[in-house]
């Protein structure tokens, strides 16, 4: 059986829909925890911003590996049996929360201060200029390294097999294992992570483009002139 028969059989789309699936909930509870966790890193309160760093500093200074270990084999001990997709989601995204933080931070930072001056000259809440001036123009600045941060945790996922989660690379190493036909499996495995990896691209990519205001206010000018004006393709002005 060659690699393209093996990735479109029963056992490795499976595979790929929960790779799928444990790829995107992972992401966004660590985009949904990384933006909490910018905002504490923000707070007066010196002793909350020492407990953010606190964990990005443990997070990110230790192996992605290691933690998913650690919450598989140490929740049980403390009364916490848990499947091991919903192990690997935990493990995955608590170690995405600290890579997203700094990014948000850093988007957050990017937004120019004379923008927060004039939302509170018109009179906006700390919590409408978040909302309404800050965020939507630090998505623009954050989009491009959640992208990167899409398609890292597409490929990290494939620790998760390590706790026994039915993902494509168990699903390989299983079929290599009974049938010893290492590249066709593993080839099968390869080609559905390089259909992720292109699906979140382009979905990004899309997402990216609708974000762009240039590309949007071209496209308006170019859809609805000014009155008095002519385009090149404009008969009048030949």
């Amino acid at each position: 059986m060659g690699f393209l028969d093996k990735a479109l059989s029963a056992d490795f789309l499976t595979a790929s829909l929960l790779t799928f699936a444990l790829t995107v909930l992972s992401m966004a509870l660590g985009i949904a925890g990384g933006m909490l966790l910018a905002l504490v890193k923000g707070a007066p309160f010196a002793p909350l911003r020492w407990l953010a760093d606190a964990y990005i500093w443990f997070f990110r200074g230790t192996p992605v590996l290691l933690q998913l270990i650690f919450v598989f084999n140490v929740l049980p001990l403390w009364g916490l049996s848990l499947s091991p997709f919903t192990c690997a989601v935990i493990a995955l995204s608590l170690n995405e929360v600290a890579y997203m933080a700094e990014i948000v931070r850093g988007g957050l930072l990017g937004v120019d201060k004379g923008q927060r001056t004039a939302a509170h000259m018109l009179g906006l809440s700390e919590t409408g200029i978040l909302r309404w001036v800050v965020l939507p123009q630090a998505t623009r600045l954050i989009l491009p390294p959640t992208g990167n941060q899409f398609i890292g945790m597409l490929k990290t996922s494939a620790l998760a097999s390590v706790v026994s989660v039915q993902d494509l690379m168990l699903t390989a190493q299983r079929q290599a294992a009974a049938d010893f036909d290492y590249v066709g499996s593993l080839g099968a495995a390869a080609v559905h992570y390089l259909v992720l990896t292109t699906v979140f691209t382009l979905a990004l990519r899309q997402v990216e483009r609708r974000l762009d205001v240039n590309r949007r206010a071209s496209a308006r000018r170019a859809k609805d002139p000014a009155p008095g004006c002519t385009t090149a393709l404009d008969p009048a002005a030949r």
